[in-house]
């Protein structure tokens, strides 16, 4: 029982972090007033090893969990993309803007505005993502040096 207790709690770190990694990603992006899908390697490699080294130690177990996280990042900062523009569209704040349109109106719209290219940069943020969380940490390999 203690075992499935910190599975889930390392399933919902996470998908904490990735939002988090999403919600960073949206700044850039708001800033430079343009997309940036290739973020998802950065967001990738660094969920990685945050999930390497802090969330769990298993190697098969950090993998699914960072690439999970890097696509819940993605996912996220795209929904949240969708709903800085249509805050720009209405002149509502964003958290109107989201609200008042409502969660599957935003994802229909992220959907729909999703490219192929997106995907692909998902994609290879993904595997950033597994092969940087199946590496082991650099303070684990110093302890056993």
């Amino acid at each position: 029982m203690r075992q499935l207790a910190g599975e889930c709690f390392a399933l919902f770190c996470a998908v904490m972090l990735g939002l988090a990694a999403g919600a960073v990603w949206l700044l850039p992006t708001v800033f430079l007033h343009r997309p940036l899908p290739w973020l998802a390697v950065l967001a990738g490699w660094l969920l990685g090893v945050a999930i390497r080294q802090w969330v769990h130690g298993k190697k098969w177990n950090a993998v699914a969990l960072a690439a999970l996280a890097t696509v819940v990042a993605s996912a996220y900062s795209r929904v949240l993309i969708t709903a800085v523009n249509i805050s720009a569209m209405t002149d509502y704040g964003l958290l109107g803007a989201a609200r008042t349109a409502g969660l599957p109106m935003l994802l229909d719209l992220t959907r729909l505005a999703t490219s192929k290219l997106d995907i692909v940069w998902t994609a290879a943020g993904v595997v950033v993502a597994a092969v940087t969380a199946m590496r082991s940490p650099a303070a684990t390999s110093r302890k056993q040096n």
